[in-house]
């Protein structure tokens, strides 16, 4: 806001007196050499003043005349020669390079990222009882270990085939799955592939530019882009007659199909963060269901420990907290309500009772008990929680170890 007449000007300038500053001071047009307005009186000037001062203006105007004129012709010859010779003519051919430890390793082009990793995304069908299924899958290793979903292969009774980027095909071998978790590890007979790069999907933030990777609608090689819209989006799915699924997963508006299944979703540096394994849509009139730009992966974390313990031990083991959940029961304030507490489990050891309400996970809050469930299963064993949890109206808060189960 602008002073009124008569206050002290503001501290950015002298305020009253600047004509940028208040439109109310009055403008005046004064030419050089004319004192301004408010300027303390002067001596008087002779006319041999007069007179000397006009002969050295004279001589400056000449001079600034040639100078310009001299800038013109050299500046022209400088551009002519760096248009004719390219810009070492002019810099110099022993400029210096720019450091490498300025910059990091920078986002890459979508092309470039895809050109990196579509030789490591396969195409996965199996059989079974005469009818086929299809999802995607990619290689981890050079000596042939593919990651994709349990649901891609788990009705699998015959034939496993892995199809490459450049057409060629190889049998694969199931070496384990975990349902829960919706991982499943393949094997090829084949040497020298050519695996993905691994991120971080703990770094992965909301407005990351991802690319989901796999073969919708049995269209190969196919590449979508999107961001990442959310994470630890809590996620409970299954078949009828089949296991429940658990996801915490990352969230993301590329387009992703039935096909897309077990496909790699990739960060911008070409590191894969998640393995793409639900879609949400509504429903359609016609044929089906298409995609709504809701997406959810499996975070890459998550995803290589399970796959590491079904390559080393056949099975993957579970994340627990060594509690059973109320499912009928919904507490009033939201949370998820304690039915039972296992007696020297992480839970009972952290202080937690029967009917104690858990609020919060890890900071993260709970609506439904499938929440609790995905976000332990997403941590590894041996993690340390803070849970905050109500007992008879008081909050208070705990911090639980969690444990690999013992089945």
């Amino acid at each position: 806001m602008l002073p009124e007449r008569g206050q002290s000007p503001p501290w950015w300038s002298d305020g009253a007196t600047d004509p940028w500053r208040n439109p109310d001071t009055p403008t005046q047009i004064r030419l050089p050499g004319e004192a301004p307005p408010h300027a303390p009186p002067t001596e008087p000037v002779t006319a041999a003043e007069v007179a000397t001062g006009a002969r050295r203006g004279a001589a400056l105007l000449l001079s600034l005349v040639v100078a310009l004129a001299l800038g013109g012709v050299l500046g022209g010859a400088l551009g002519y020669r760096a248009a004719d010779r390219g810009p070492d003519a002019v810099l110099g051919a022993d400029r210096p390079e720019r450091s490498p430890t300025v910059a990091q390793e920078p986002p890459q082009s979508m092309a470039a990222v895809a050109e990196q990793v579509l030789p490591s995304v396969v195409t996965i069908r199996s059989e079974q009882r005469g009818e086929r299924s299809l999802g995607s899958g990619f290689v981890v290793s050079d000596d042939g270990y593919v990651i994709t979903n349990d649901h891609v292969v788990s009705r699998a009774d015959g034939l496993i085939t892995v199809t490459f980027h450049d057409g060629t095909d190889s049998t694969a071998t199931l070496v384990g799955r975990d349902p829960e978790s919706d991982i499943a590890v393949l094997k090829v007979d084949r040497d020298g592939l050519a695996p993905v790069r691994l991120g971080d999907s703990d770094a992965v933030s909301v407005g990351d530019p991802v690319l989901a990777f796999g073969s919708p609608l049995a269209l190969a090689n196919t590449v979508t882009s999107g961001i990442v819209s959310a994470v630890d989006r809590t996620i409970e799915a299954g078949e009828p007659g089949g296991p429940t699924r658990y996801y915490a997963a990352i969230q993301t508006d590329a387009a992703v199909n039935q096909g897309n299944s077990g496909g790699p979703l990739v960060d911008a540096s070409g590191q894969v963060v998640g393995v793409n394994s639900v879609i949400k849509s509504v429903p359609a009139s016609g044929s089906g269901a298409g995609s709504i730009g809701l997406a959810f992966a499996i975070p890459i974390a998550q995803a290589e420990r399970v796959a590491i313990e079904i390559i080393d031990n056949g099975r993957a083991s579970r994340t627990v907290i060594g509690a059973e959940l109320d499912r009928d029961r919904e507490p009033p304030g939201g949370g998820v309500r304690l039915l039972d507490v296992v007696p020297d489990g992480p839970a009972d050891e952290a202080g937690l009772r029967v009917d104690d309400v858990v609020v919060r996970f890890d900071g993260r809050p709970l609506d439904v008990p499938g929440d609790l469930v995905a976000l332990v299963r997403k941590q590894p064993p041996g993690s340390e929680v803070t849970v905050d949890y109500r007992r008879a109206g008081a909050e208070a808060t705990a911090t639980v170890t969690l444990v690999a189960d013992r089945g």
